[in-house]
């Protein structure tokens, strides 16, 4: 069963409009473990335009009757202000990403060329005495996890935003081929495999049962957008049970459904 790991940076952001501090992002975490998620995902960006390092912190102390067993994963780009963050709190998990400071999303993995490669690589030093699993995140490329494997790295995160786009489309065998040859190629090296990026009730199943390897799925936007009808609670339970299952139509489980892919 692959484990959801709810992103909080969508929440975070709808705070941020406004200076009363609503709403509150502790609520949210104990919210997500009862209703069945296994993990938060933070990204604090340097701009903090949604997480910020004091949500971090407090989120990490929230946690931290539950962890191990409810993991924390911190993404970033690994600097020096990043790994800061890393060391202050110690998530069970880490998910390098290659984002430029002002980038709107992360949606480019790493090519591990060698100029990535050496960044990636001092960062691992760092981390792995801090004790984090290391996920890179990466393309649906066969090729980059036997480069992350070389580098030691503990697993890869693919992003799925091309996946999802051509599921909007209403053709997307062909991307799903290359995702299921990438995890595929990930677990003959031994590594963690993850996903992220626009999963939501509807394109979930395919891709579950093409990832029988599947570890853990990042879902934060479409959650959250889904949670704005359904309210949090059901929504995390919802996408919970859409990782559980290798194949199942979980939009068609209440009175809402989510829009069909026009």
């Amino acid at each position: 069963m692959a484990r959801l790991s709810v992103n909080l940076n969508k929440i975070a952001l709808l705070r941020n409009s406004r200076r009363t501090g609503v709403p509150d992002l502790l609520p949210f975490v104990s919210v997500a473990r009862d209703a069945g998620a296994q993990g938060i995902t933070l990204h604090p960006r340097p701009d903090e335009r949604h997480i910020r390092r004091t949500d971090v912190t407090a989120i990490s102390r929230l946690m931290a009757p539950w962890r191990p067993g409810f993991e924390l994963n911190l993404e970033g780009y690994p600097d020096e202000r990043f790994l800061d963050i890393v060391r202050e709190v110690r998530p069970e998990q880490c998910t390098l990403v290659p984002d430029a400071p002002g980038v709107l999303t992360s949606d480019k993995g790493w090519d591990l060329d060698p100029q990535q490669k050496a960044l990636v690589q001092s960062a691992l030093q760092t981390l792995k005495g801090i004790g984090c699993r290391v996920i890179l995140f990466i393309d649906p490329d066969p090729s980059i996890p036997e480069r992350v494997a070389d580098i030691q790295a503990d697993g890869v995160e693919i992003y799925t935003g091309s996946y999802a786009e051509a599921f909007r489309r209403g053709n997307y065998t062909e991307a799903l081929e290359a995702y299921a040859v990438t995890g595929q190629r990930a677990a003959e090296r031994g590594l963690t495999l993850n996903v992220g990026h626009d999963l939501n009730l509807h394109n979930l199943p395919p891709l579950v049962t093409a990832l029988p390897d599947l570890a853990e799925a990042s879902i934060g936007h479409e959650l959250t957008a889904d949670a704005l009808m359904l309210g949090f609670e059901e929504a995390v339970r919802r996408y919970a049970a859409a990782l559980a299952r290798r194949s199942a139509d979980v939009s068609n489980t209440g009175e809402f459904s989510p829009a069909a892919p026009g």
